[in-house]
């Protein structure tokens, strides 16, 4: 395992002792347990939940699962039913590509209250907070203006950021040995999540009778169950927060100041040119298929086959980079295929809709979930991956906030997609330069 991982090893073992045992001549201090999301050592009684917490590790990991579930369903919905939504309310594509941008942006700004909400109240706490948000959003967001549409995209893309940026410090916490093994369960959930939703959006839409609003509206349900889910994490963990603590033990490294990091700078920007590139097809996608021709049911298939495939990505790609000092040939491999993606769509984008949909897939899914290893790979203790998670979430999301936005005015001025597809296709190349500088095996 990396570096990272070997720093947090065994912190959740070392939690059970109220203070740090003595330091041997010559020896590293031994590892102590502080809060992924707080930096700091909790009491007697903080120690006793999170025992209480690991003694029900499949409550955990369900809980884990059907959160991540949620993060990308409410988006992938979207897609599909792009036209109809544009076409209810009168939206230029400019107005239409924010219905993806603004819930995009907020991932970003929702980001920077995580890590603070965090310390106040608990993950746990806010994670469940942020389902319920999630489910409220999404009722939000199918009401009959379109003022409610995008401010129900503001809730949604509020609640989304703050479990994108709680769960790698909860993960690395939590699972200190096995980091990289449940980046992968998680990123696959939520990539599958994305594909269920994709899906289902128009079949959904038919089966309802509703129209679009009763598609959308449905994935709140998603929402509803995953927070029943969450609440017996909230009970478990009630006295871990641990807000009497506030000194880091001596011996024991202070966070790292993830802002002044050059590594954590490129670690961000990798992270948010991989979103911009994924946001782009989560807004476009669909319309382009059906702008060459294609109807409106097969492009839907056919987008939900991209998210599918995203899985195995997301899955094998955080197994790999656990296994390996640079994560440099990985980088290569996810950014040579989304680029290959994107440039057959720009050529032949209905006759060859399923390779290039694969070609995404795999490349999209690996993307993502190498973004978010490298995000626990790079740092050097848990405290420091919910700062650096924070940070390139944050910053990443605001820039891929551009990305739908900027695509959708691009057609709109030239009534072609080769415009923004060439832009997307130089964000690949920066993608990569920055991805190889992150993939370096150090520590923030």
């Amino acid at each position: 395992m990396s570096a990272a991982a070997r720093t947090g090893d065994s912190s959740a073992r070392a939690g059970a002792d109220a203070s740090p045992a003595p330091v041997s001549t010559g020896e590293p201090p031994p590892s102590v347990l502080v809060d992924a999301e707080a930096g700091v050592r909790p009491p007697a009684a903080g120690t006793a939940a999170r025992r209480a917490l690991l003694a029900h590790p499949v409550l955990l990991l369900t809980g884990i699962v059907l959160a991540s579930l949620n993060m990308r369903a409410a988006l992938a919905s979207v897609a599909p039913l792009a036209g109809e939504i544009s076409a209810g309310f009168g939206l230029s594509a400019t107005a239409s590509s924010l219905v993806t941008s603004v819930p995009v942006l907020f991932l970003g700004a929702g980001a920077v209250v995580a890590p603070w909400l965090g310390r106040r109240f608990g993950a746990e706490r806010v994670l469940f907070a942020a389902l319920l948000l999630l489910g409220a959003g999404i009722l939000v967001r199918v009401l009959p203006s379109v003022y409610a549409l995008y401010g129900g995209g503001v809730l949604v893309g509020t609640a989304i950021a703050l479990l994108n940026v709680l769960m790698p410090g909860l993960i690395k916490r939590d699972f200190p040995d096995r980091a990289a093994t449940m980046t992968s369960v998680y990123t696959g959930s939520m990539i599958a999540g994305a594909t269920v939703a994709a899906a289902a959006a128009v079949p959904l839409e038919k089966a309802l009778g509703g129209g679009w609003e009763a598609s959308l509206g449905f994935w709140s349900l998603l929402a509803a169950v995953a927070a029943v889910a969450w609440l017996p994490q909230v009970l478990i963990a009630r006295g871990r927060t641990g807000h009497g603590v506030r000194a880091v033990p001596a011996g024991v490294p202070r966070p790292v100041g993830v802002w002044r990091s050059a590594l954590a700078w490129q670690v961000t920007l990798f992270m948010g040119l991989q979103s911009l590139w994924t946001y782009v097809l989560i807004a476009w996608m669909p319309t382009i298929f059906t702008d060459h021709g294609m109807d409106r049911s097969t492009a839907g298939v056919v987008f939900a086959f991209n998210n599918l495939v995203q899985v195995a990505g997301a899955f094998l790609v955080p197994l790999l980079a656990g296994r390996m000092r640079s994560q440099r040939p990985l980088v290569v491999f996810v950014t040579a295929l989304v680029a290959l993606g994107y440039a057959g769509l720009m050529t032949a984008p209905v006759e060859g809709a399923w390779l290039w949909s694969a070609a995404l897939g795999v490349g999209q899914g690996g993307a993502v979930g190498l973004a978010l290893t490298l995000i626990v790979l790079r740092s050097g203790d848990a405290a420091t991956a919910a700062g650096l998670s924070g940070m390139a979430q944050t910053v990443g999301y605001l820039l891929a906030a551009a990305g739908p936005l900027a695509a959708g005015a691009l057609h709109q001025a030239t009534g072609s997609w080769t415009p923004p597809i060439c832009g997307v296709l130089g964000v690949c190349a920066a993608a990569l330069v920055v991805g190889l500088l992150a993939a370096r095996d150090r520590t923030v």
